[in-house]
């Protein structure tokens, strides 16, 4: 791998250099590297592109970067990630996807994970999308993510779209078991004219499960983005669904937050926000010395916590 792929890497996975433990890299549609550990065990599927993952019960502390990285324009795909995770394990997971297109090409990943989770487990998952390159051609990603939660199991999912993709369509679908707990954490941004796309379902299958989405964006220039994450209620459960997004220049933001509640005592939440950057917060930081433009971009960081 090159200078650039390892550029990829860090934006997407955090990756400086080849990671400790199990992981798969994926360049241009070939698995580039991979490594499996005693209690996590990589292979590749034989039905179709993609890998299985499955994770011993009891594997604590290990950590299994997935990442994908595509530098060929013209160039798409999709791929299917099954994770197996069992019970009583405390695992993370680091995937997310970088393309860099310098041609005219469209350059496209589609990728579906699925998560099968066992009892009294805590699974942190973080997938990162980054694009850049100075080429006509679009950078277009629409990951697909279903995962079932086992009884008694605790699933943090922080999912950002760091900049440079041109379309994006998510769709999200958590079924939490009794006992579960799901936070789920949305950061986008979007700017020129990209189009940003998420429909997501938590739904609290189970008695005591409980369930959070936090969405935070930003819409600059001409983009678009279009939010609609829903709770569903099934059992005696607690759920709380939160939009806030900051509007900047001729962008568009619509979001569209839902409950619905199918138990007598599912305690459902939802409410959302749409606004811009407060005049007060510009002219303090420029007191200390920062142009307009910097303010800015340390407000946005700030709200987007990068």
């Amino acid at each position: 791998m090159d200078k650039l792929d390892f550029t990829l890497l860090k934006e997407v996975a955090l990756m400086d250099s080849i990671p400790n433990g199990a992981y798969n890299i994926r360049k241009n549609g070939g698995s580039e590297s991979r490594f499996s550990t005693d209690n996590v065990r990589i292979e590749s599927k034989t039905d179709k592109e993609g890998i299985n993952i499955n994770i011993k019960s009891g594997t604590k502390g290990e950590t299994v970067h997935i990442p994908v990285i595509i530098t060929e324009t013209d160039y798409q795909e999709t791929v299917y990630n099954d994770f197996f995770i069992g019970d009583d394990c405390d695992v993370t997971i680091m995937a997310g996807c970088g393309i860099h297109n310098c041609g005219d090409g469209e350059s496209r990943h589609d990728g579906v994970h699925t998560f099968y989770i066992g009892k009294n487990s805590i699974v942190r998952y973080a997938e990162r999308h980054y694009g850049d390159g100075d080429g006509k051609g679009g950078k277009i990603m629409n990951p697909e993510t279903v995962v079932y939660i086992g009884e008694g199991s605790t699933v943090q999912m922080d999912t950002t779209q760091i900049k440079g993709i041109d379309s994006t369509y998510r769709k999200t679908k958590i079924v939490v078991a009794k006992d579960g707990n799901a936070v789920v954490t949305e950061k986008l941004l979007t700017h020129g004219d990209q189009i940003a796309e998420s429909d997501m379902d938590l739904i609290l299958d189970g008695e005591n499960a409980n369930g959070r989405i936090i969405s935070r964006s930003v819409a600059q220039n001409d983009s678009k983005q279009i939010f609609r994450p829903c709770i569903t209620g099934r059992a005696e459960c607690f759920g709380h669904v939160r939009c806030d997004s900051i509007l900047m220049d001729n962008a568009k933001i619509s979001s569209i937050p839902a409950v619905a509640a199918e138990h007598t005592h599912a305690n459902l939440v939802h409410e959302a926000a749409i606004g811009r950057i407060a005049g007060d917060q510009l002219i303090k930081l420029m007191t200390l010395g920062l142009t307009e433009e910097e303010a800015e971009e340390k407000i946005l960081e700030g709200f987007l916590g990068e």
